[in-house]
């Protein structure tokens, strides 16, 4: 199953920002006037290609084979196997035997981290008083209501991050005890060894599992934006 995790508030700064680059990207087309057009167009390539990295593009990503990370201009693959550990700050950051990757999404402040502690007292907090203001809850919405007290949004991604990688764990082992019981007594070591060496190699420190490259995409948006800088100063 895949799962993808992004910032609403930048999906829609960004899809905003860019319907607007638009239309004005057309009218200048249409009413071009020289040097002064090209400046125009240069800043919007600018302040474009920097909402596209900075908005639309950082994503957390869960599939099948592990969890794909992109930040402004870079991308960054875990295997589940090599996932480590899970910690949450200010954002999430995913450790994989000596190396490490933090997500530029999502991100948690002081005050949502503020706001989310007050929920979290308020559903260990019993009702008191004869009359209740509030519509009784049934017994699912208190468990929810309890589930998600006091956690925010990246808290709550990070945990998505640590079931997945900790199933995939179990499901190895459990290939692995599959595989050594069918190969029988005789060849009992000889399995272990190589399904053990297997699934070690994902999780044992200091493996490289954690990839990290430059995103094509982000660089181009900036390089064309370069260009187009260049182009008006030419002008």
């Amino acid at each position: 199953m895949k799962q993808v995790f992004r910032s609403n508030l930048a999906m829609i700064v960004g899809w905003v920002w860019m319907a607007f680059a638009a239309v004005n990207a057309v009218d200048l087309v249409v009413r071009y006037s020289g040097r002064m057009s090209m400046i125009a167009a240069a800043v919007l390539a600018v302040l474009t290609a920097l909402v596209f990295v900075g908005c639309l593009r950082p994503a957390i990503l869960l599939s099948e084979e592990g969890v794909h990370v992109r930040n402004p201009l870079r991308n960054a693959f875990v295997p589940w196997l090599g996932v480590d550990e899970v910690t949450v700050s200010h954002s999430i950051t995913i450790t994989s035997g000596d190396e490490s990757i933090r997500c530029w999404v999502p991100q948690t402040s002081a005050r949502e981290r503020a706001a989310a502690a007050r929920r979290g007292r308020a559903a260990a907090t019993p009702a008191r008083g004869r009359f209740r203001t509030e519509p009784v809850r049934s017994k699912a919405e208190q468990a929810a209501a309890e589930a998600l007290a006091g956690r925010t949004h990246a808290d709550w991604v990070a945990e998505q991050i640590t079931e997945r990688a900790e199933s995939a764990r179990r499901a190895a082992s459990l290939a692995e005890t599959a595989k050594n019981d069918a190969t029988g007594p005789g060849a009992e070591a000889g399995g272990t060894g190589e399904a053990g060496a297997a699934s070690e190699a994902g999780a044992a420190p200091g493996t490289g599992a954690l990839t990290i490259t430059w995103s094509p995409g982000a660089l181009a948006a900036l390089a064309a934006a370069a260009l187009l800088v260049v182009a008006a100063f030419l002008a």
